[in-house]
């Protein structure tokens, strides 16, 4: 086929996909397996390899996600189940006062929501903005908003969430690297976002009777089966820092032990094995696990309860992240990726504002972020290779990739309606605040990603 011919195919096969999440309303993970199989037929390729080349693919997708996304959902379910959540955020309050209370849920909003996907840190997260919003008598959607998509920001953006984790295997980014320039251009970017929602919400939203009762009631446990959330019995915020740094520290220090430790050495060993990102979020599990369960009391049988209550919830996701694997993996197989990138590139846009605007636009088009940062994945990497871009640029593209992903969230993600109902917001009040809100957060992180790009 020539590139026309497989230009075609490719706008055709990304037409499919949008159909059959949108219209024909299929889970994500049947859509993509749906169109990869699909374009392998189209493509020409024959019946005996398509089995092979799809699962290889699936394959090599998930071993390596599987691992990173099952044990980073542990260390969440334990900060969960010990109150971590309520404890960094409260203390956090308590100790900045009522009048910085907003800047201080976006920042456990920030913290907490590296460990944990961005559904469950808005569950586990907003009974704290109903007590708040409760004591400092401030409007709830001027404190859960900012959270919100401080959350949907570092879930877009970052390891150990399964987009960036998806994006950073497709394009050969390490880790580390891309924890080391997201974190910054996170952290400014939470701050920026927090002053432009102030702008947005200074209309008065009024809640749903059934969400001003919940702040009224405002309680802080999370299930029945949660330990007391009494604040003697809650965890120090300080502990839930540390347990969250220490992944992040680990995989960033193996990642620039070449840097300072001689080949060879013990030193350089140590650091580059715990800097292993499953290494880290394993060690990390055992110590979440020891310091968040047992040493407070719970028994081995229910720390193993909990755990394993971490796997059921990444189920879908892992499968649908190995399907975007399979799609991308096909459109490179048959050349469809390789005709889109000619086109692109004709187009003379830079590479990091392709990755943005086309993860945008597929994000806008069909909702769920995962899938538009593996449909791009599969689309920019062969342009990718084609260039030769130092690992810091080809981590920036990632995170320019997932700055897109965050962006223009509305009726068709179900991010939208999480937040909108458990704030008690109609449509057009979400679509008014939420929807921007995400907005600026997309645009701020990519204007701070193509501020660093000057510099590499």
């Amino acid at each position: 086929m020539n590139d026309t011919e497989l230009f075609s195919m490719g706008l055709g096969a990304i037409s499919i996909l949008l159909m059959l999440i949108l219209w024909v309303k299929l889970p994500p993970f049947l859509a993509l397996l749906t169109v990869a199989t699909g374009v392998a037929v189209i493509s020409g390729m024959s019946a005996a390899k398509i089995g092979s080349a799809i699962e290889g693919s699936m394959g090599n997708t998930l071993g390596h996600i599987a691992i990173i996304i099952s044990l980073g959902a542990m260390i969440g379910r334990m900060i969960d189940y010990s109150g971590g959540a309520d404890a960094f955020a409260s203390q956090l309050a308590a100790r900045l006062g009522d009048r910085r209370v907003p800047a201080a849920i976006v920042m456990a909003a920030f913290v907490l929501g590296i460990p944990v996907f961005f559904e469950v840190g808005v569950v586990m997260l907003m009974p704290i903005a109903y007590k708040l919003a409760r004591v400092t008598g401030r409007s709830l959607p001027t404190l859960a908003i900012p959270m919100c998509a401080t959350l949907l920001m570092v879930h877009a953006m970052l390891p150990p969430h399964p987009g960036a984790v998806a994006v950073a295997s497709a394009l050969n980014v390490n880790f580390g690297r891309m924890l080391m320039l997201g974190i910054p251009v996170a952290a400014v970017t939470s701050f920026l976002v927090f002053f432009g929602c102030k702008l947005i919400l200074r209309q008065k939203f009024a809640v749903t009777p059934e969400v001003m009762a919940r702040i009224m009631a405002a309680a802080v446990k999370i299930s029945p089966t949660d330990p007391d959330p009494s604040p003697q019995n809650l965890p120090a915020a300080g502990l839930i820092a540390v347990l969250i740094a220490v992944p992040i520290v680990a995989i960033m220090c193996g990642t620039l032990a070449a840097s300072f430790a001689p080949a060879g050495s013990i030193t350089r060993y140590l650091l580059e094995f715990l800097g292993t990102p499953y290494v880290a979020l394993l060690v990390d599990v055992y110590l979440c696990a020891y310091l968040l369960g047992i040493r407070r009391g719970a028994s081995h049988s229910a720390i193993s309860a909990v755990l394993a209550g971490g796997i059921p919830d990444t189920a879908m996701i892992i499968l649908t992240t190995g399907a975007g694997g399979v799609f991308a993996a096909m459109l490179v197989d048959s050349g469809i990726g390789a005709a889109l990138s000619h086109v692109l590139r004709s187009t003379g846009l830079p590479i990091l504002a392709l990755g943005f605007v086309i993860t945008m636009a597929l994000r806008a088009a069909q909702g769920p972020t995962t899938v538009a940062l593996l449909t791009t994945a599969g689309i920019m990497a062969p342009l990718l290779k084609q260039a030769a871009y130092s690992p810091n640029q080809m981590a920036l593209v990632a995170l320019a990739m997932g700055a897109g992903g965050m962006a223009i969230s509305h009726v068709n993600d179900a991010g939208f309606w999480i937040v909108t109902r458990l704030i008690g917001l109609n449509v057009r009040q979400g679509l008014t605040s939420w929807t921007p809100s995400t907005t600026i957060a997309g645009f701020c992180a990519f204007a701070l990603i193509a501020l660093l790009w000057q510099f590499f």
